[in-house]
């Protein structure tokens, strides 16, 4: 049995040590993780996905703490992912894996991990999906990702989560406005955090109105966001009870008031959760977002493993300071350079499509 064969096999039996391990191998791209990822599908699919997003200071580490003391208490095991700001120095994550998670410290079933952002623009690294489905199958019965909270890129989030909160401060007024086309959309949960504070009555009804209105929740519309137009527009008279006979209505997006420095909302919170959870099973959705999820996951494998082959064309032509030498000396053309250095891989392709033929 091989060391990866090993670590695979320790993970599945439960051993935290080993799923420790495995994320980092996986955040590291070190040599062997792919296929031990691959290895990884077969385990996952019963884990609930929660992501928690929202501008900076909107209280999500705080809250992602009581909600892993609360899971908790209901005897559940939980993962968070807690996306963190790359270093300039190192790459890596600027917080520490457990500072933020005070309530839960010393309880081996829950099982904090800070990874970094490494500069993608949505605050996701690519290896956050793959550390998901580490700890999917590891056994977590909730995994939760918290992002940077880095504005209207912060959308990738719905690319990962089944289910998606968005923190909105009190006293937001014209940020609303300002957020509504990009952030505010992808919301599955709107969450009005420190509702105890001056101007949460307004924020929760001008989110209210923004819904009723059709301008926002729900998720993004064309298919681009977490559900589809379909389903946006679909009768929003869900209640969470289902009728074999009866189509399944649309969702929605619920308003949650909390607190979480008092842990006052969080079981409310946590049974909107639930509830989402049950109108994606029931409606289809669900099985939508996996097929959209692993379609991405083979387009980006697909667009790192051109561009590594690509690389490696580049240096054997000289590297790419030495193509832009002769563009700029006018020998040739960046089009024509492109095309030279495709043109092997669409041989292959057309072999390919001759032999299957």
């Amino acid at each position: 049995m091989t060391a990866d064969e090993e670590l695979l096999e320790a993970l599945l039996a439960g051993e935290h040590r080993a799923l420790a391990r495995v994320i980092s191998k996986i955040e590291n791209r070190s040599s062997g993780y792919r296929d031990l990822v691959s290895e990884l599908y077969a385990h996952t699919g019963e884990a609930d996905v929660i992501g928690i997003t929202g501008s900076p200071g909107a209280g999500k580490s705080t809250l992602v703490d009581k909600l892993a003391e609360t899971y908790r208490d209901r005897g559940e095991t939980v993962g968070v992912i807690a996306i963190d700001p790359s270093s300039p120095f190192t790459g890596g994550a600027v917080l520490g894996d457990r500072i933020r998670m005070a309530s839960t410290v010393g309880d081996m079933d829950v099982f904090v991990r800070s990874m970094s952002a490494r500069g993608t623009l949505g605050g996701l690294s690519t290896a956050t999906a793959d550390a998901v489905k580490a700890m999917d199958a590891f056994g977590k019965d909730k995994i939760i990702i918290e992002t940077v909270g880095a504005g209207q890129n912060e959308i990738d989030i719905v690319r990962t989560a089944d289910t998606v909160a968005v923190l909105v401060p009190p006293g937001s007024g014209d940020d609303i406005q300002t957020l509504k086309a990009g952030i505010l959309e992808i919301a599955d949960v709107f969450v009005v955090n420190k509702a105890d504070r001056p101007g949460s009555d307004r924020t929760v009804q001008e989110l209210r109105d923004m819904i009723q209105l059709g301008d926002g929740g729900g998720g993004m519309s064309g298919g681009g966001g977490h559900h589809s137009q379909e389903v946006i527009d679909a009768h929003d008279d869900w209640d969470g009870e289902v009728d074999d006979e009866e189509e399944v209505a649309g969702w929605t997006t619920p308003i949650v008031e909390t607190v979480a420095t008092k842990s006052e909302g969080v079981d409310h919170l946590i049974d909107e959760f639930a509830n989402h959870r049950t109108y994606l099973v029931d409606s289809g959705e669900h099985a939508e977002q996996v097929r959209g999820r692993y379609a991405e996951e083979i387009r980006t494998l697909l667009r790192e493993d051109v561009h590594a082959l690509l690389e490696d064309r580049l240096a054997e032509r000289g590297g790419i300071d030495d193509l832009a030498e002769s563009v700029r000396r006018g020998e040739t053309d960046p089009y024509s350079i492109a095309g030279e250095l495709l043109d092997p891989v669409e041989d292959c392709l057309d072999e390919l499509e001759t032999e299957d033929a």
